[in-house]
């Protein structure tokens, strides 16, 4: 994957690597907020590494910027979060952890509490009981869909450091509503797979560092409060500049928009030059130039995949009481159904089409066995991807009945996955549906809300391919603002207001249709004039003109009938087949050889002894020739092993055949003869795709089975690592808060030794048993100490004091009766301390030892001295 660089700044001057100049709004009221409320709310969602990338973020905020932050992160349910303690050393904003109902107000930071999910509702948040405890939780997506739900386009969504791709659906529901969306720059993060996520879904609208963020915010928001939105910028590119970016597109992703509307394209470009702050299509395409991940996230925008389940209900009600059971009555022995949904986004289409379908089985219990086997397709692969995993987000419970959700779906932490029923109902692949060709022999194409997208040209070149593809009498499911335009010789509406037509059997004209195949000359195994390299010797010349004036003409083929090389003259059995060039022998045989070669290449390569094809009459277009054909498999020499050589011998047609019973003429002998050819390659094409589809049966099953078993493993895998992954991010976390915390302790350690050496009282701190648990560096002028005597008693050490056990036992008593003790001791050189002795007692409000302090009073006792000689003297 290509590296993410930042995208244009906010500003002329700054760097897209380096934060641009705020842009302070003013601060807001404190109440309540809603869609039209003076300020955003911004979500924050981050995981492992997410600590170092608040602080950046956080660190360029201004204190009156008018915006609420929430900051969800992975925490440890069982341990107790210093997040918010932490974030305001860094923070000049309140920061404070969330309470039930707590009223968003502007200019403040809150923080998620562990174990809890988060919900936005009436401008308060709402804390609730996650569906796990521990394990795969996705809480940032839980709150950005409801913040893109409670706010509108006054979300934002910013994704931080962290593992996983929690945030990814948020993030798409407030890119839906029009939000902002940003993700710290991937090559930044400590963790990057959280910002890669939503960048590669194509949600994110700026890509930078955590530091720079604010400023992309800033702006926007300056941006809206002038009126100068997506929707007003109204830039329309000119013909070329639209050609231009089309031609960019399609070198860069290999698709071609230039049959999707002007007004579509402007629309979507006109967005992203909004959120670029750039005023004209000219700048725009300078951009693209010097941003070719800009390409990528333009090809995003252009793959509108607005979708929810059973949309348009009366489509659905039409399909369930009238369409699906129309189909069902015209094979009343049962049959195996194919459908069809083109551009089917994340697969709710697809998946509401099979309930729909299972549903109507079930009420009408027809005697026959009825399947549906439905082909899901679209451009893009993130979308297909997430379809084929087959888990929704919880509000699809608003999209359909409970008796549906119960009934289709199992409840999965965050939301709910298909039933398996359902999801093998459903393929999902990757197909452009301009170049890719189609699926064929269907009895139903549901292709809602895609044709309003593409110009006319493009739409008569798809509605015959959909006539093309469908089965006589299938139907073809348009979106409301569609139609059939000007075919109504191909299609019937059978509910006009639904959208649903019913195929005609009329004839294709071909000049309507064309087929978007991609022919593959991947089965070429050797170049076509030659296999074999060929020097210019006498003898090979002489050989080669032998060949193509007396031998007979022959092919060489390969197992699937492309001819490798050619020997003689082989137009009166061979003619190049029309269209796109094709050497095959199937392609280019002519009439009454084609229909003899049918399997015989396959059979031939099965045994040694050649076939031979005797009689054959093949019409080259002036007369029709009679030819005996060899049909031999080559085992010698060994690079020729596996090749096929066809040889054709002319033999005379006769020109007077004798009837056969006395009545037929000669003609009537040829048609016959034909016929018996004939009918015998059609004998051999249908034992050969018996055996094949019994073959084909065989492997589907085995293969079936492997799928089940290895998807079945997979999922259990997946759950596994996602709960590994989870409970690795809220370790991660907690040792982040726990690293700061020992940090924080450090220094305070080293600030408390600091300001006792600096008083130059000699202290000495004993435990409960009176051993020794910490002490000055004054205190060694008292006791022979050394740091390896921590956790000795006191006794044990060398003192200069005259009398340290009655010291010992004040120590003993103060530690008994709780009452602090003051007395002056002498050392043996004569110096005198004022000792002080006090309860040890910790912030818990514990006594757990004493606190013994000796103070210098040498000069005081000097000075009682004088006063006392000098009182006597007087």
């Amino acid at each position: 994957m290509p590296e993410y660089s930042g995208q244009a700044a906010p500003s002329d001057q700054a760097s897209p690597l380096q934060p641009a100049s705020l842009i302070s709004a003013p601060a807001s009221a404190t109440t309540a907020p809603s869609p039209t409320s003076p300020f955003a709310i911004v979500g924050i969602g981050c995981s492992a590494g997410g600590l170092d990338a608040l602080e950046a973020f956080f660190s360029q905020v201004d204190p009156q910027c008018g915006l609420a932050f929430v900051v969800v992160q992975h925490l440890d349910p069982d341990h107790v979060s210093h997040l918010p303690e932490i974030l305001q050393r860094s923070c000049s904003l309140p920061v404070s952890e969330v309470n039930q109902h707590d009223v968003l107000q502007a200019n403040r930071i809150y923080v998620i509490p562990p174990g809890k999910d988060l919900s936005l509702s009436l401008g308060a948040l709402d804390l609730l009981a996650p569906f796990a405890t521990r394990g795969l939780r996705l809480p940032i997506d839980f709150f950005f869909r409801s913040l893109a739900t409670a706010m509108g386009a006054n979300a934002i969504g910013v994704i931080l450091s962290g593992m996983g791709s929690d945030g990814v659906q948020g993030m798409s529901a407030i890119h839906e509503k029009g939000g902002l969306t940003l993700a710290q720059l991937p090559a930044s993060a400590h963790a990057d797979s959280m910002p890669r996520s939503a960048i590669e879904a194509g949600i994110v609208d700026y890509i930078d560092l955590a530091e720079a963020l604010p400023s992309y915010i800033m702006a926007h928001r300056k941006q809206l409060a002038a009126n100068v939105g997506p929707h007003l910028l109204n830039v329309n590119a000119s013909q070329d500049e639209l050609e231009h970016i089309v031609n960019l597109l399609r070198n860069r992703t290999g698709h071609d928009f230039a049959h999707y509307k002007a007004n579509t394209l402007n629309r979507r470009i006109e967005r992203r030059l909004a959120l670029h702050q750039l005023t004209s299509m000219a700048e725009y395409l300078l951009y693209l130039s010097n941003n070719p991940q800009e390409l990528d996230l333009l090809f995003k925008e252009l793959l509108i995949g607005v979708t929810h389940f059973f949309r348009d209900p009366l489509v659905w009600a039409f399909l369930q009481s009238i369409g699906l059971p129309t189909l069902l009555a015209r094979h009343p022995a049962g049959k195996a159904f194919r459908a069809w949904v083109p551009a089917c986004s994340t697969g709710e289409e697809a998946y509401s089409l099979a309930m729909c379908f299972k549903e109507v089985v079930e009420k009408l219990k027809p005697e026959g066995l009825f399947t549906l086997q439905i082909y899901a397709t679209d451009l893009d692969t993130d979308a297909i991807d997430r379809a084929r995993k087959g888990f929704f987000a919880a509000p699809i419970a608003e999209q359909m009945s409970e008796e549906r959700l119960a009934r289709f779906f199992t409840a999965e932490e965050g939301g709910y996955r298909i039933s398996k029923e359902i999801r093998e109902m459903v393929i999902f692949a990757p197909q452009n549906i301009i170049s890719d060709p189609p699926f064929t022999k269907l009895d139903l194409i549901s292709c809602r809300n895609l044709l309003i997208y593409f110009d006319s040209q493009l739409q008569h070149k798809l509605l015959p391919l959909f006539h093309y593809a469908l089965n006589d009498g299938g139907l073809l499911v348009l979106g409301s603002s569609e139609s059939i335009g000007g075919f109504s010789d191909l299609f019937m509406p059978l509910d006009q207001s639904s959208r649903i037509f019913l195929r005609l059997g009329q004839a294709l004209r071909p000049s309507l249709f064309s087929f978007p195949a991609k022919i593959s000359t991947s089965g070429m195994e050797h170049p076509t004039p030659s296999l074999l390299e060929r020097g210019e010797s006498l003898e090979q010349l002489t050989d080669q003109l032998i060949q193509q004036n007396y031998a007979p003409p022959a092919v060489l083929v390969n197992s699937t009938g492309d001819i490798l090389y050619i020997s003689g003259r082989t137009g009166k059995y061979l003619e190049p087949a029309a269209g796109k060039v094709n050497i095959n022998i199937h392609a280019m045989a002519r009439e009454g050889l084609r229909e003899a070669l049918t399997g015989v290449i396959r059979n031939a390569l099965q045994q040694s002894q050649p076939i031979m094809l005797n009689g054959l009459q093949i019409n080259s277009g002036e007369q029709i020739n009679t030819v005996n054909v060899t049909v031999r498999a080559i085992e010698q020499p060994e690079r020729l092993r596996g090749r096929v050589l066809i040889v054709f011998y002319d033999v005379p047609t006769p020109q007077n055949l004798a009837p056969l019973d006395g009545t037929a003429t000669s003609g009537e002998q040829l048609l016959t003869l034909e016929l018996a050819q004939t009918r015998a390659a059609l004998h051999q094409t249908h034992a050969e795709m018996q055996s094949a589809l019994e073959e084909y049966s065989v492997a589907y099953e085995v293969l079936q089975s492997t799928n089940e078993e290895l998807q079945s493993t997979n999922e259990e895998l997946t759950t596994s690592k996602e709960e590994l992954q989870s409970l690795n991010e809220e370790m991660q976390t907690v040792n982040t808060e726990l690293q700061a915390t020992v940090d924080e302790l450090r220094w305070v350690r080293n600030d408390m030794t600091n300001l006792l050496n600096s008083t130059e009282i000699a202290t000495i701190f004993l435990d409960s048993q009176m051993k020794l648990r910490r002490f000055t560096t004054h205190a060694t002028q008292l006791f022979k100490l050394i740091p390896r005597d921590v956790g000795r008693p006191l006794s044990d050490i060398v003192s200069e004091l005259e009398n340290c056990p009655e010291l010992l036992n004040n120590a003993i008593e103060v530690l008994r009766s709780l009452v602090f003790q003051e007395k002056q001791v002498k050392t043996k050189d004569g110096h005198w301390y004022r000792v002080r002795i006090m309860p040890y007692r910790t912030l818990e409000n514990v006594i757990d030892g004493v606190v013994i302090t000796f103070i210098d009073i040498a000069e005081v006792k000097q000075l009682e001295a004088a006063l006392r000689r000098q009182t006597l003297d007087a």
